[in-house]
């Protein structure tokens, strides 16, 4: 462990109420500490080895130590949310300190196109951006932890998603590599790329079509691995056997028509089934569908939704969106949304990211109050 200077020699003493901030900037190789109590303008920083639990509690006793606090002072630690995920916060609660994970974004830069940068330069920032907390001015927008449980039912989702894409990508090479020789009438399911390679595998060259096959390998196995999670995640929404997890939230937004198990089952893993929200605005927010309007001096415009959201959620209820203008004709969202955007194809695609928001806000009624959209039917 490389230890560094403090900035200042004055010692501090402890007083009651006041706790010690250490914040984190990680990279792959070293951890860089800034630490320093609650309200005092002094710092020390260290530098440890990434993941190494044990020596960063080392040196915040040390620290604690120098800067003359007791040593049963509470400990609040913070860096941001990246590669690193929920672990560090994880396991440093269960040393018995308080961990905050921050959002990048809400990380205050100065403006200038020259600046300095440097793991001792964030780690300070933050640390500063620590002290304004503690004092009240809530600079930092903190990351909600979900459980264990909570963060391994995302993966089928988000593994879903990876593997469409993968199927996307074997095609559209299989397709290219056809195309580069004259080939165009190539079939599309991965039975008929198949079933054609068997028939006409003779009109590719000898390397170009073991290649082929190889990728046609690939296909089918990415194609079955999706075929099974997709089934896996139906099961989530409509099984109710004993044996069998089940999501009670994805059930639950399956009941109304025009969404189906899919789209259940992403809203309800990366949004409603541990996400909690005080207001209709913080729906918004957190899926990056709120307007940033842009009005300085005569410059007055708005610049669209901020998409600072996750991304999955806003794909998903979009979709979700026009599937309930086809499934929902007859609802309040869908009334509004014709009399408002009906005509033409151009605001029709411009107020479908309204809908969207506002159907979400009405999901999240109907989830949490139990109050059904405004003439929305259910699933008989």
């Amino acid at each position: 462990m490389n230890t560094g200077k403090m900035r200042t020699s004055d010692d501090i003493k402890a007083v009651e109420g006041v706790v010690f901030l250490v914040a984190m900037e990680m990279s792959l190789k070293t951890w860089r500490l800034a630490m320093a109590p609650s309200g005092s303008g002094k710092e020390r920083q260290v530098q440890v080895p990434a993941g190494h639990y044990a020596e960063l509690g080392e040196a915040v006793a040390k620290a604690k130590e120098r800067f003359g606090m007791d040593k049963s002072s509470r400990v609040v630690l913070c860096y941001e949310a990246g590669r690193e995920g929920f672990h560090p916060y994880r396991v440093l609660s269960e040393m018995g300190h308080t961990a905050w994970i921050i959002d990048s974004s809400s990380i205050e830069v100065n403006r200038r196109a020259r600046r300095a940068k440097n793991d001792a330069v964030d780690a300070s920032k933050i640390l500063t951006l620590m002290q304004r907390d503690y004092r009240g001015e809530q600079p930092l927008k903190r990351v909600r932890v979900p459980t264990v449980e909570q963060e391994d039912y995302r993966q089928g989702t988000r593994e879903r998603e990876v593997l469409i894409k993968e199927r996307a990508r074997l095609r559209v090479r299989i397709q290219s590599l056809l195309f580069s020789q004259g080939i165009r009438d190539l079939p599309k399911s991965v039975l008929g790329i198949e079933r054609w390679l068997t028939t006409q595998g003779q009109r590719v060259p000898t390397h170009l079509r073991a290649r082929i096959e190889r990728d046609v390998v690939r296909l089918k196995l990415t194609d079955r691995q999706l075929k099974d999670l997709t089934k896996e995640q139906h099961m989530h929404c409509t099984t109710k056997a004993a044996d069998v997890a089940t999501d009670p939230i994805a059930q639950q937004l399956t009941q109304l028509k025009g969404i189906g198990a899919i789209g259940a089952c992403i809203l309800s893993s990366e949004l409603f089934g541990w996400r909690h929200f005080n207001n209709r605005r913080e729906v918004g927010a957190c899926v990056g569908l709120t307007p940033t309007p842009y009005d300085s001096g005569e410059s007055s415009r708005e610049q669209g939704i901020s998409k600072a959201g996750n991304k999955r959620i806003r794909r998903v209820i979009v979709e979700v969106a026009w599937k309930w203008l086809d499934y929902q004709p007859d609802s309040a969202l869908s009334r509004w949304f014709m009399e408002r955007f009906g005509q033409g194809k151009r605001n029709r695609r411009i107020g479908i990211v309204a809908l969207a928001r506002k159907l979400l806000v009405a999901l999240w009624h109907y989830l949490k109050q139990g109050v059904i959209p405004n003439g929305a039917q259910l699933k008989v």
